[in-house]
């Protein structure tokens, strides 16, 4: 059997953890996912493709592992999945107090100030990932992304079918930005400083004559600040936050400029 056929087996039918067939099977797509070789989803011709059965190896994964102490230094922790290593032989700087998950693929060329990446997490090469910045289990980053400051990106196991948070290339994320349940930033776009983006957060482009509402998807090159609109209920009548997309980036500004520039553009604060 494939990996893919040992995992839903083994999904179906916990008892086989025990055997050593599953167990050796559970471990190779860990290890494949550390390395870059399997990702949890993917981008496709017709789009982004989530592999449900991945998801189920890293589930498997926990109660496979026993808990026993790690040793960082002189930090001590205690867990059941290992630290992410050998960050010199792939290039990767990692600023003291970084931690990945083994079980994250972080590309050569990252740079991780104290943060945090989760198991099943993909960061691609060139990315920023910003202090106190953390991107949970799954959760898919682009090439020469910015996370800033405080940025926290959401993971997700489970439901199995549900999407992870997927920041595309070259995007940029600002300061105290929530990404959470499923949500995609297409490439090149921006955030501003705390938009906070859910599934059922309203999305609205006023850049025309009148409002356009979507969810879930902020479209490439957007520049994006946060909102709230006036909601009615039993109590009274209350703001209720919200994205609004206020323009898109200029393709006269190179992209590492207007990765800090882009907000300025429409005279708002990055």
């Amino acid at each position: 059997m494939d990996l893919r056929q040992i995992i839903e087996k083994t999904w179906d039918n916990r008892q086989r953890l025990t055997h050593s067939g599953s167990k050796e099977a559970i471990d190779e797509v860990i290890k494949q996912l550390d390395e870059g070789d399997l990702r949890v989803a993917e981008p496709t011709n017709e789009g982004w493709v989530v592999h449900e059965w991945i998801k189920k190896a890293v589930v498997l994964y926990f109660p496979t592992q026993k808990m026993e102490t790690l040793n960082a230094g002189h930090l001590e922790f205690y867990d059941k999945i290992p630290l992410k290593k050998n960050y010199k032989k792939r290039q990767i700087r990692v600023v003291p107090h970084a931690v990945a998950r083994y079980g994250a693929y972080v590309s050569s060329g990252v740079v991780m100030m104290p943060s945090y990446v989760n198991i099943g997490a993909y960061v691609d090469s060139g990315t920023m990932v910003d202090t106190w910045a953390t991107v949970g289990s799954c959760a898919q980053i682009g090439r020469h992304v910015h996370l800033s400051g405080g940025v926290g990106i959401g993971g997700v196991l489970e439901p199995l079918q549900a999407a992870p948070v997927i920041i595309e290339d070259n995007a940029f994320i600002g300061s105290r930005c929530i990404v959470v349940e499923g949500v995609r930033v297409e490439k090149e776009a921006v955030l501003g400083a705390n938009v906070v983006l859910t599934a059922s957060t309203k999305i609205i482009d006023v850049t025309g004559s009148t409002p356009k509402e979507m969810k879930g998807v902020i479209p490439k090159r957007s520049v994006v600040i946060p909102g709230s609109y006036p909601k009615t209920f039993p109590a009274g009548s209350y703001n209720v936050p919200c994205a609004l997309i206020i323009g898109t980036r200029k393709e006269s500004t190179d992209k590492k400029t207007s990765l800090n520039n882009a907000l300025r553009d429409y005279n708002v604060s990055a």
